[in-house]
């Protein structure tokens, strides 16, 4: 029985990974970062010390992609240096880690899917925190799986999903840029490739990219949350070709899923798992 534990577990992604563990075999230990803060090493080697862990999945993040302009410090303190911290400690525990990365380790100026050999190149300063992350990974650490994924959306917490189910309710009307092209991903689909790599034990180590199939832009993903949660509100979506932020973000980020289709072939549509996200969403209301 594999031992694992998840670190940042109040985040979207923790939280998806803890609804499935009820039903994955295995012993898993989950913290938050006010139960442990990946910046602090002293704490992690406390926890990792005589745990016996054989996975350590890092969900923790410093993901507000404007805030993190302004609060580059605390970003790379978290992205970077965080993530350091855990690979040191792994490296020292022998512990296999799982850490999830970003789309915006690219500059989008591709207009082809990128591949996990591709030349890095952030454009802002999440981007550049993340990337920092993985450097620090592969410099400490041979076992680990660096996962690069993009647009994540859940139930749970903020994000892009629940924002525009929240005005589309309350009665907004949204302009949405088409400027950016890249891929929805539901949390519940990358929890469920990270414990096919826990259960299988067996996907080589390395980078990954995940998402969902196909591309869109965020003006696509509005339409199509709206088109399965209340069609008939869909002419309160439109959209722009612009829209003004702080940090700089890829016009093009959609991934390539050419390795990680090598040992997982559960891949759905993005379309696809924005209908069930929607429709879970409405099972718990109704």
């Amino acid at each position: 029985m594999k031992k694992v534990i998840i670190l940042g577990s109040n985040g979207q992604l923790g939280q998806t990974v803890k609804r499935f563990t009820d039903i994955e075999p295995g012993e898993f230990q989950f913290f938050s970062r006010k139960e442990l803060d990946i910046t602090d090493k002293k704490s992690l080697i406390g926890v990792f010390k005589d745990s016996g862990f054989d996975y350590c999945i890092n969900c923790a993040a410093y993901t507000n992609v404007e805030g993190a302009e302004t609060h580059t410090e605390d970003a790379f303190s978290i992205n970077a240096e965080g993530a350091k911290n855990i690979a040191e400690v792994c490296n020292i525990y022998q512990v296999k880690l799982i850490h999830i990365s970003t789309d915006y380790v690219f500059d989008g100026n591709k207009e082809k899917p990128y591949t996990t050999a591709e030349t890095t190149n952030p454009i802002n300063q999440y981007g550049k925190s993340k990337l920092q992350g993985e450097l620090y990974i592969k410099a400490q650490l041979n076992a680990y799986y660096i996962i690069r994924t993009s647009w994540l959306y859940s139930l749970h917490g903020k994000n892009f999903l629940k924002t525009i189910i929240g005005k589309i309710e309350s009665g907004a009307s949204l302009n949405i840029t088409t400027e950016e092209n890249g891929t929805p991903t539901s949390c519940i689909d990358l929890a469920a490739f990270i414990l096919h790599i826990i259960k299988t034990d067996s996907v080589p180590y390395g980078i990954y990219n995940f998402s969902a199939k196909g591309s869109t832009t965020w003006y696509g993903f509005a339409k199509e949350i709206v088109k399965n949660l209340s069609p008939e509100n869909s002419s309160m979506i439109t959209p722009t070709d612009s829209f003004k932020t702080v940090a700089k973000r890829p016009k093009f980020s959609v991934l390539n899923l050419d390795k990680t289709e090598e040992f997982y072939k559960e891949l759905n549509t993005w379309q696809e798992s924005v209908r069930l996200m929607v429709s879970s969403y409405k099972s718990q209301i109704s």
